[in-house]
């Protein structure tokens, strides 16, 4: 391929340019400060790696990899009990169990590469599919067959620059969408976004706010975290195992490290009953935009006091309070989220199987392989 443009693989943090962080400024999950989190704290069947895109000597484009190996996982999620689960669990286990991603799956959105603005983005993607050819043969040298290798997540716009041969031979998939909530300008507190809200769903808010009268939140600090670990990981694992589908548990010490490194960045709510830990939130300051991260709680008392909704509109409030323009509140729960004014951003990624054969079967396997979630839309607004 005639191109001034190449790749570099780094294994560690401690390898990358000093200039890293000059390509970073569209989102933190790029940053070496989040990638040390990855190094120290990524799920037990995960391998990440980071890629310099150089034209020239010049980097002008930063990546990051994970590699997923799926034998390692005990379940991939205990909810569904249903024949198409099983087929899709099969399939995963059999002939899809290694999988190499460019991009982030412990994440919602385009966290995958950032390019410089006056790179030729087509020539830098070209690139990056190379590294990722790269990758694939540096674990195989480890005995390790990468079966699947995807792209993702991309908005309508952002997958314009895939329209390169590279990808010919790629599946371009769409999944869940992310739901994201837009803060209106005038919005100056909570109470304008209740007054906002139709009469349904302010009676729906009181509801919600009324039942959690007996909990008590409160920020928790790193000394908390680490105090609380052993019970914050029980309540996060009972929700992940319970989700319709997993490719990766986070270890226990995740939260820990991410406060550590990322301090007043890091925003760790927990819930409490009698000074007993029933759930927890998570929020990472992200620029203007609040992403949500993981949660945990007491699925009884979950029910009983409508704590998700409740975790909902208190990221909301925190959110607008503090001047952001929009939270990224991710895939699942998608009705919910829909319920308190998120709307749906549809996301679209590339995969491709090693196998030839597979690979031309790829629309009609790919559903098998990505839940479909029915779910109806909500609009809370007046």
């Amino acid at each position: 391929m005639n191109t001034s443009y190449s790749f570099k693989i780094y294994n560690s943090t401690a390898q990358l340019p000093k200039q890293w962080d000059d390509l970073d400024v569209s989102t933190i999950f790029l940053s070496k400060k989040y990638l040390e989190v990855l190094e120290k704290s990524s799920p037990e069947n995960m391998i990440c790696n980071y890629i310099g895109i150089f034209e020239n000597k010049a980097l002008v484009g930063i990546a990051v990899s994970q590699f997923l190996d799926l034998n390692k996982l005990e379940s991939f999620g205990e909810r569904d009990k249903c024949i198409k689960t099983a087929i899709r669990n099969f399939a995963f286990r059999n002939f899809s169990s290694h999988v190499l991603l460019i991009g982030n799956n412990m994440l919602t959105g385009q966290n995958s590469f950032c390019f410089s603005d006056s790179t030729d983005k087509k020539k830098a993607l070209q690139a990056l599919k190379l590294a990722s050819i790269a990758l694939k043969k540096k674990f195989k040298t480890q005995g390790k067959k990468i079966h699947i290798t995807s792209f993702k997540d991309f908005n309508i716009d952002e997958i314009q620059i895939f329209d390169i041969p590279e990808f010919k031979n790629d599946y371009q998939f769409s999944t869940q969408p992310n739901m994201v909530f837009t803060i209106n300008e005038n919005w100056k507190s909570e109470q304008d976004y209740i007054d906002s809200l139709s009469k349904k769903y302010r009676d729906q808010y009181k509801r919600a706010r009324k039942k959690a009268f007996v909990i008590e939140k409160r920020k928790m600090h790193l000394e908390e975290i680490i105090a609380y670990e052993d019970t914050i990981y029980d309540l996060y694992i009972h929700v992940a195992k319970n989700a319709p589908f997993n490719t990766f548990f986070l270890p226990k010490n995740h939260f820990r490290i991410f406060k550590e490194i990322f301090k007043d960045k890091f925003l760790f709510y927990g819930y409490f009953i009698d000074e007993k830990l029933i759930g927890f939130n998570t929020l990472i300051k992200n620029g203007k935009v609040m992403d949500t991260y993981f949660l945990g709680y007491d699925e009884s008392i979950q029910r009983e006091k409508m704590l998700y909704l409740n975790m909902l509109y208190d990221m909301i409030a925190y959110s607008i309070n503090k001047g952001f323009k929009e939270i990224v509140f991710a895939r699942t729960a998608l009705e919910i989220k829909s319920s308190v004014g998120a709307k749906p951003l549809k996301m679209y990624g590339f995969i491709e199987h090693s196998n030839s054969i597979v690979n031309s079967y790829m629309p009609k396997i790919f559903k098998y392989l990505e839940p479909e979630t029915i779910w109806q839309e909500r609009n809370p607004f007046k």
